[in-house]
Protein backbone atom coordinates (compact mmCIF):
# COMPACT_ATOMS: atom_id res chain seq x y z
CA UNK A 1 0.00 0.00 0.00
CA UNK A 2 1.30 3.40 -0.97
CA UNK A 3 1.62 5.88 1.82
CA UNK A 4 1.11 9.51 0.83
CA UNK A 5 3.64 11.96 2.17
CA UNK A 6 2.45 14.09 5.05
CA UNK A 7 2.99 17.84 4.62
CA UNK A 8 1.30 21.23 4.92
CA UNK A 9 -2.00 21.60 3.03
CA UNK A 10 -2.04 24.16 0.31
CA UNK A 11 -5.14 26.47 0.31
CA UNK A 12 -6.42 27.31 -3.11
CA UNK A 13 -7.24 31.07 -3.42
CA UNK A 14 -9.35 32.97 -5.92
CA UNK A 15 -7.85 33.63 -9.29
CA UNK A 16 -7.70 37.11 -10.73
CA UNK A 17 -10.41 36.14 -13.22
CA UNK A 18 -12.76 35.02 -10.43
CA UNK A 19 -12.15 38.20 -8.45
CA UNK A 20 -12.79 40.28 -11.57
CA UNK A 21 -16.10 38.48 -12.17
CA UNK A 22 -17.21 39.12 -8.59
CA UNK A 23 -16.31 42.80 -8.85
CA UNK A 24 -18.25 43.11 -12.10
CA UNK A 25 -21.32 41.52 -10.50
CA UNK A 26 -21.09 43.84 -7.49
CA UNK A 27 -20.74 46.82 -9.82
CA UNK A 28 -23.83 45.80 -11.79
CA UNK A 29 -25.84 45.37 -8.58
CA UNK A 30 -24.78 48.76 -7.23
CA UNK A 31 -25.47 50.39 -10.58
CA UNK A 32 -28.95 48.89 -10.65
CA UNK A 33 -29.71 50.08 -7.11
CA UNK A 34 -28.48 53.60 -7.79
CA UNK A 35 -30.37 53.74 -11.08
CA UNK A 36 -33.52 52.57 -9.33
CA UNK A 37 -33.16 55.23 -6.65
CA UNK A 38 -32.68 57.91 -9.28
CA UNK A 39 -35.80 56.74 -11.13
CA UNK A 40 -37.80 57.00 -7.90
CA UNK A 41 -36.46 60.51 -7.30
CA UNK A 42 -37.31 61.60 -10.84
CA UNK A 43 -40.82 60.18 -10.47
CA UNK A 44 -41.32 62.14 -7.25
CA UNK A 45 -40.08 65.33 -8.89
CA UNK A 46 -42.56 64.81 -11.72
CA UNK A 47 -45.40 64.12 -9.26
CA UNK A 48 -44.61 67.26 -7.26
CA UNK A 49 -44.59 69.37 -10.43
CA UNK A 50 -47.89 67.81 -11.51
CA UNK A 51 -49.42 68.58 -8.09
CA UNK A 52 -48.72 72.30 -8.44
CA UNK A 53 -49.81 72.44 -12.07
CA UNK A 54 -52.92 70.33 -11.46
CA UNK A 55 -54.18 72.37 -8.52
CA UNK A 56 -53.53 75.61 -10.39
CA UNK A 57 -55.52 74.32 -13.37
CA UNK A 58 -58.34 73.15 -11.10
CA UNK A 59 -58.46 76.54 -9.36
CA UNK A 60 -58.92 78.39 -12.64
CA UNK A 61 -61.41 75.83 -13.95
CA UNK A 62 -63.57 76.29 -10.83
CA UNK A 63 -63.32 80.07 -11.10
CA UNK A 64 -64.26 79.95 -14.77
CA UNK A 65 -67.27 77.71 -14.12
CA UNK A 66 -68.68 79.35 -10.98
CA UNK A 67 -67.14 82.85 -11.08
CA UNK A 68 -65.90 82.37 -7.51
CA UNK A 69 -62.95 81.03 -5.56
CA UNK A 70 -63.35 77.47 -4.28
CA UNK A 71 -63.73 77.46 -0.50
CA UNK A 72 -64.70 81.14 -0.55
CA UNK A 73 -67.62 80.56 -2.95
CA UNK A 74 -70.72 82.04 -1.21
CA UNK A 75 -73.07 79.89 -3.31
CA UNK A 76 -71.35 76.61 -2.52
CA UNK A 77 -73.80 75.79 0.26
CA UNK A 78 -76.93 76.19 -1.86
CA UNK A 79 -75.33 74.55 -4.92
CA UNK A 80 -74.41 71.35 -3.05
CA UNK A 81 -76.99 71.50 -0.28
CA UNK A 82 -77.68 67.79 -0.70
CA UNK A 83 -74.17 67.07 0.52
CA UNK A 84 -74.40 69.48 3.44
CA UNK A 85 -71.82 71.77 1.82
CA UNK A 86 -71.06 75.20 3.22
CA UNK A 87 -70.47 78.43 1.36
CA UNK A 88 -67.68 80.93 1.98
CA UNK A 89 -67.63 84.64 2.71
CA UNK A 90 -67.24 85.58 -0.94
CA UNK A 91 -64.55 88.17 -0.23
CA UNK A 92 -62.12 86.73 -2.79
CA UNK A 93 -59.54 85.37 -0.33
CA UNK A 94 -58.99 82.06 1.47
CA UNK A 95 -58.98 82.16 5.25
CA UNK A 96 -56.93 79.71 7.32
CA UNK A 97 -53.60 78.02 6.60
CA UNK A 98 -52.74 75.27 4.17
CA UNK A 99 -51.80 72.82 6.94
CA UNK A 100 -54.53 73.63 9.46
CA UNK A 101 -56.00 70.69 11.43
CA UNK A 102 -58.95 69.05 9.73
CA UNK A 103 -62.35 69.52 11.34
CA UNK A 104 -65.62 67.80 10.60
CA UNK A 105 -67.50 69.36 7.67
CA UNK A 106 -70.55 69.53 9.94
CA UNK A 107 -68.84 72.12 12.12
CA UNK A 108 -67.74 74.37 9.27
CA UNK A 109 -69.44 77.68 8.67
CA UNK A 110 -67.07 79.65 6.42
CA UNK A 111 -69.94 81.94 5.41
CA UNK A 112 -69.72 83.51 8.88
CA UNK A 113 -66.06 82.87 9.68
CA UNK A 114 -63.48 82.50 6.92
CA UNK A 115 -61.01 80.74 9.26
CA UNK A 116 -61.77 77.33 7.72
CA UNK A 117 -61.96 78.27 4.06
CA UNK A 118 -58.63 76.52 3.43
CA UNK A 119 -60.41 73.27 4.30
CA UNK A 120 -63.62 74.24 2.52
CA UNK A 121 -61.52 74.71 -0.63
CA UNK A 122 -61.01 70.96 -0.94
CA UNK A 123 -64.67 70.19 -0.30
CA UNK A 124 -65.77 72.54 -3.07
CA UNK A 125 -63.12 71.20 -5.44
CA UNK A 126 -64.21 67.60 -4.83
CA UNK A 127 -67.88 68.41 -5.17
CA UNK A 128 -67.16 70.16 -8.47
CA UNK A 129 -65.24 67.11 -9.68
CA UNK A 130 -61.90 68.90 -10.13
CA UNK A 131 -60.11 67.02 -7.35
CA UNK A 132 -60.46 63.35 -6.46
CA UNK A 133 -61.62 62.36 -2.99
CA UNK A 134 -64.70 61.91 -0.79
CA UNK A 135 -67.50 64.47 -1.01
CA UNK A 136 -68.99 63.75 2.42
CA UNK A 137 -67.73 62.82 5.87
CA UNK A 138 -64.53 64.01 7.51
CA UNK A 139 -62.46 63.14 4.44
CA UNK A 140 -64.25 65.79 2.39
CA UNK A 141 -62.21 68.60 3.96
CA UNK A 142 -58.94 66.70 4.30
CA UNK A 143 -55.90 68.07 2.48
CA UNK A 144 -54.41 65.62 -0.04
CA UNK A 145 -50.93 64.17 0.37
CA UNK A 146 -48.02 64.67 -1.99
CA UNK A 147 -45.73 61.96 -3.36
CA UNK A 148 -43.53 61.95 -0.23
CA UNK A 149 -46.37 61.88 2.31
CA UNK A 150 -46.50 65.60 3.08
CA UNK A 151 -49.56 67.85 2.93
CA UNK A 152 -50.77 69.89 -0.01
CA UNK A 153 -52.90 72.90 0.83
CA UNK A 154 -53.84 76.47 -0.02
CA UNK A 155 -53.88 79.76 1.82
CA UNK A 156 -53.73 83.48 1.16
CA UNK A 157 -50.17 84.82 1.30
CA UNK A 158 -47.00 83.35 2.74
CA UNK A 159 -43.20 83.42 2.34
CA UNK A 160 -43.50 86.86 0.82
CA UNK A 161 -45.94 85.70 -1.86
CA UNK A 162 -49.21 87.67 -2.14
CA UNK A 163 -52.59 86.29 -3.11
CA UNK A 164 -53.57 82.63 -3.15
CA UNK A 165 -50.69 80.17 -2.85
CA UNK A 166 -50.39 76.38 -3.01
CA UNK A 167 -48.02 74.80 -0.47
CA UNK A 168 -46.56 71.30 -0.31
CA UNK A 169 -44.67 70.10 2.78
CA UNK A 170 -42.07 67.47 3.61
CA UNK A 171 -40.25 67.78 0.27
CA UNK A 172 -36.67 66.37 0.39
CA UNK A 173 -33.99 68.92 -0.50
CA UNK A 174 -32.97 67.41 -3.84
CA UNK A 175 -36.58 67.18 -5.01
CA UNK A 176 -37.41 70.67 -3.76
CA UNK A 177 -34.54 72.25 -5.67
CA UNK A 178 -35.45 70.35 -8.85
CA UNK A 179 -39.12 71.35 -8.65
CA UNK A 180 -38.21 75.01 -8.23
CA UNK A 181 -35.83 74.69 -11.17
CA UNK A 182 -38.58 73.31 -13.40
CA UNK A 183 -41.34 75.68 -12.34
CA UNK A 184 -39.52 78.87 -11.42
CA UNK A 185 -36.07 80.42 -11.04
CA UNK A 186 -34.06 77.85 -9.01
CA UNK A 187 -34.03 80.27 -6.06
CA UNK A 188 -35.78 79.61 -2.75
CA UNK A 189 -36.55 83.23 -1.86
CA UNK A 190 -37.59 84.82 -5.14
CA UNK A 191 -39.94 84.28 -8.04
CA UNK A 192 -43.41 82.75 -7.97
CA UNK A 193 -42.23 79.68 -6.01
CA UNK A 194 -40.50 79.95 -2.64
CA UNK A 195 -39.38 77.56 0.06
CA UNK A 196 -38.74 77.40 3.77
CA UNK A 197 -36.76 74.75 5.59
CA UNK A 198 -38.98 72.35 7.51
CA UNK A 199 -37.14 71.51 10.70
CA UNK A 200 -39.88 69.32 12.18
CA UNK A 201 -43.35 68.09 11.28
CA UNK A 202 -44.81 70.95 13.33
CA UNK A 203 -42.62 73.60 11.69
CA UNK A 204 -44.78 74.22 8.66
CA UNK A 205 -46.45 77.56 9.27
CA UNK A 206 -46.16 79.76 6.20
CA UNK A 207 -48.03 82.86 7.27
CA UNK A 208 -46.09 85.85 5.96
CA UNK A 209 -45.75 87.21 9.50
CA UNK A 210 -44.49 83.89 10.89
CA UNK A 211 -42.00 82.55 8.38
CA UNK A 212 -39.51 83.73 5.79
CA UNK A 213 -38.21 81.93 2.73
CA UNK A 214 -34.88 80.12 2.99
CA UNK A 215 -31.90 82.02 1.62
CA UNK A 216 -31.00 79.08 -0.65
CA UNK A 217 -31.58 75.38 -1.21
CA UNK A 218 -29.06 73.17 0.56
CA UNK A 219 -28.81 69.62 -0.76
CA UNK A 220 -27.41 67.76 2.24
CA UNK A 221 -29.63 64.72 1.82
CA UNK A 222 -31.18 65.39 5.23
CA UNK A 223 -33.13 68.63 4.82
CA UNK A 224 -36.81 69.00 3.99
CA UNK A 225 -38.65 72.02 2.63
CA UNK A 226 -42.11 73.47 2.37
CA UNK A 227 -42.62 74.67 -1.21
CA UNK A 228 -45.20 77.36 -1.92
CA UNK A 229 -46.23 78.64 -5.34
CA UNK A 230 -48.39 81.60 -6.24
CA UNK A 231 -51.43 80.80 -8.33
Amino acid sequence: MRVLPVGPRRERGFTLVEIAIVLVIIGLLLGGILKGQEMITQARIKNAVNDFNGITAAYFAYQDRYKAVAGDDPNGGSRWNAFGAKGGTGNGRIGGTYNMPVVSPLTLDPSKDEAHEALNFWWHMRLAGFVAGPTSGNGATTQPNNAVGGLIGVQTGGLGLPGLIVCSSGIPDKIAAAVDTQLDDQKSQSGTMRAMEQVSSADVATNSTQAAAASSFQETGAKQYVLCKAI
